[in-house]
């Protein structure tokens, strides 16, 4: 992890954007390098965890790092235009200056899931949380079993990151399964067309030595866990995030309280059963 001990917790990096990738009509991704050089060699972070990204004058936006920790001289991130701050993110071009703080959070155990099969479930725009992990994870291929990826979104056109959808289709020690809602297909989609928690039922990947990551919309995230459940997989055995809970990622502004938990200091990632203790949180 970056040390903050000498710095201002409130003060964030500059960094520049390097790239800029459309991923759907209203989805973009950041490419951003630190413009300290020394910062840029030293940052370092888990799958899982968060930043705060400014758009100076407009404020600031919470999303996961969405690259992979074993990715070094850079991080990006994922994001919806939906309101002023990210409307203020897209304006900016290549070359531009922007501000991040970070990392924050806890992240996922991934040398508890060393010789585990993984099994990953993400909903639209609820793939960046995971995608971290699913690039650490091939970047690290030989310390795990199987890997299967269940991805769907609204369209085919809400679908993210399509290059690496099918990188991840042509590799050989990969099983994808990308879905669209009903009607959402169109003539040159290639997938299955049905409800993610509907598909990762028929494709009923084994819960025997297996870890399932589970990333959507609070509704998608409702009807996937009893499907693991009746897959056979523990609630131990089921870890989700919930970083739209969040907003000044310190604990501080009290956005991210559910119950006794602050979302932003306890998690974001969360068990199914740490969930399930969460005062009605699905």
């Amino acid at each position: 992890m970056c040390d903050h001990s000498n710095k201002n917790i409130y003060l964030p990096y500059l960094t520049t954007v390097a790239e800029i990738i459309d991923e759907t009509p209203d989805v973009r991704t950041l490419r951003l390098v630190f413009q300290d050089e020394k910062v840029n060699d030293s940052f370092s972070y888990r799958a899982g965890q968060f930043a705060e990204y400014s758009a100076f004058g407009a404020g600031e936006a919470t999303f996961c790092i969405a690259s992979s920790p074993t990715r070094k001289g850079y991080i990006e991130c994922s994001f919806r235009s939906v309101g002023r701050v990210t409307e203020e993110l897209r304006r900016l071009e290549v070359g531009d200056t922007m501000g991040v703080r970070g990392p924050y959070g806890n992240s996922y155990p991934i040398e508890q899931l060393y010789g585990k099969n993984l099994v990953f479930v993400a909903g639209g725009i609820a793939l960046p949380p995971l995608r971290t992990l699913i690039w650490n994870c091939l970047d690290l291929r030989d310390n795990f079993g199987d890997i299967t990826i269940v991805y769907g979104a609204r369209t085919e056109a809400d679908l993210v990151y399509k290059r690496e959808l099918k990188e991840w289709q042509e590799r050989g020690d990969v099983r994808l399964v990308k879905t669209v809602d009903p009607g959402g297909d169109g003539p040159s989609w290639d997938g299955t067309v049905g409800f993610v928690p509907t598909v990762l039922g028929e494709a009923a990947p084994s819960a025997v030595n297996t870890i399932a990551f589970v990333c959507g919309p609070p509704i998608m995230i409702k009807f996937t866990l009893p499907v693991l459940e009746k897959l056979g997989f523990g609630d131990d055995q089921v870890y989700t995030t919930l970083e739209n809970r969040m907003k000044c990622g310190l604990g501080k502004c009290g956005r991210c309280n559910v119950g006794n938990v602050y979302v932003c200091k306890d998690g974001p990632v969360f068990t199914a059963q740490q969930l399930k203790e969460m005062p009605m949180e699905f």
